[in-house]
């Protein structure tokens, strides 16, 4: 099934890869550069490793897999697949996003720098604790065939709204994160006085607006959707078929009452026939 405005599309994904692959490479020259580099001996090149694997899995990543629906190449591939690459890309996300979390609390312990005190902190927590539930309901409900289909119907316009907020809550977390980062580290000369680190960090933290921006529009636009499957009916939360229901079960329910038609039409023309002929031969008598 040919993607209505395919163009535009293609312009779209490939300018959201290449800003993603972008703000990746200037999260590492930043902590590779500007920030001495990397570690994992609690000094500040284990902090390094929180931007690094943030932007890595929990901005890119999470990107990923929120548009790896609306890819027109995998519409023929089965459902369960695309369920499956996307819950693994997303596993991926926050594994990654919790190693950043232990390289700050253990950069924070080693220092003994209070932990948990700054907004970015706890709308950062709070991010990754719902991404875990989210991902652990997604699993559960729509990976696994265990949910009930009318439990899937109720709880998806919710994962799919709260996917994009979390995702939308990363974004702002992690540019309230290089603001308070750099306010901290940028001293003499300070940041105030637009020094090298502080323009080149700015800029990375436009890219990474940009990249949420463009993921927002794709995953929003309704001509790039993936399309029903073609066995498959919509589940509606307040009756109707089920969604999930295969599309051969749905025939047979036609058939059955076309079946079911056909004999009541056959039995009443029967019955019709049976009148006519006895009619006829009172007549006759």
């Amino acid at each position: 099934m040919a993607m209505e405005g395919y163009r535009g599309f293609l312009g779209l994904l490939v300018s959201a890869l290449l800003v993603g692959f972008l703000s990746v490479i200037f999260t590492l020259i930043w902590v590779l550069h500007y920030r001495e580099g990397l570690g994992w001996d609690g000094t500040a090149l284990e902090f390094n490793w929180h931007p690094v694997l943030i932007v890595t899995g929990f901005v890119f990543i999470q990107g990923i897999a929120i548009i790896v629906y609306r890819l027109p190449w995998t519409w023929k591939c089965s459902k369960l697949l695309m369920k499956s690459i996307h819950a693994g890309l997303n596993t991926v996300a926050a594994i990654l996003a919790i190693i950043s979390l232990v390289a700050v609390f253990d950069f924070h312990n080693a220092r003994r720098i209070p932990n948990m005190y700054s907004l970015h902190s706890w709308v950062g927590l709070t991010a990754v604790i719902l991404y875990i539930l989210q991902l652990l309901l997604g699993f559960f409900v729509f990976l696994l065939p265990w949910a009930p289909l009318s439990l899937r119907a109720l709880l998806m316009p919710i994962h799919v709204y709260s996917g994009l907020f979390i995702f939308g809550t990363v974004i702002a977390t992690v540019l309230m994160g290089v603001t308070e980062k750099l306010i901290f580290a940028l001293q003499s000369p300070a940041y105030s006085t637009f020094p090298p680190e502080g323009v080149f960090t700015n800029t990375f933290g436009l890219l990474v607006l940009v990249f949420g921006a463009l993921i927002f529009w794709i995953v929003t636009r309704p001509q790039w959707k993936r399309p029903k499957e073609p066995n498959s009916v919509l589940l509606h939360p307040n009756g109707g078929t089920p969604e999930g229901v295969e599309g051969t079960m749905a025939a047979n329910f036609g058939n059955v009452d076309k079946s079911d038609s056909e004999l009541n039409s056959e039995a009443a023309a029967r019955k019709r026939n049976f009148a006519l002929d006895e009619a006829g031969q009172r007549s006759t008598m």
